[in-house]
């Protein structure tokens, strides 16, 4: 039996110097609630505090235009105004791209 199609988006991010704490905390409260609810499974999410790097993959069900239309939704959904309602801009640099998965046993 075939596993149902997932895409996969990786989000690199470059934060603002000085806003490490503040943006890791403000994922932590409201990703793992605003994503799943519309719909996204968060992969993982990785922080490196010393080059003030953020990495997070998010994945969704079916392929890549599912997934865009999904996150036009979510864009424009009042759980993520509120998520970032009153926010500062903490991510300088962002790279954001869909990736392929690979299996890791053989």
């Amino acid at each position: 039996m075939m596993d149902s199609m997932k895409t996969i988006q990786l989000r690199r991010y470059t934060l603002v110097e000085g806003e490490y704490d503040a943006f890791v905390d403000w994922w932590q409260r409201w990703m793992p609630k605003v994503r799943p609810a519309a719909g996204f499974e968060i992969e993982f999410a990785y922080g490196l505090r010393e080059t003030n790097e953020f990495v997070w993959a998010v994945s969704a069900p079916g392929d890549e235009a599912a997934f865009l239309d999904r996150e036009k939704t979510y864009m424009a959904s009042d759980a993520r105004a509120e998520a970032f309602d009153g926010v500062p801009q903490r991510v300088a640099v962002h790279d954001v791209r869909f990736v392929t998965e690979f299996p890791t046993t053989g």
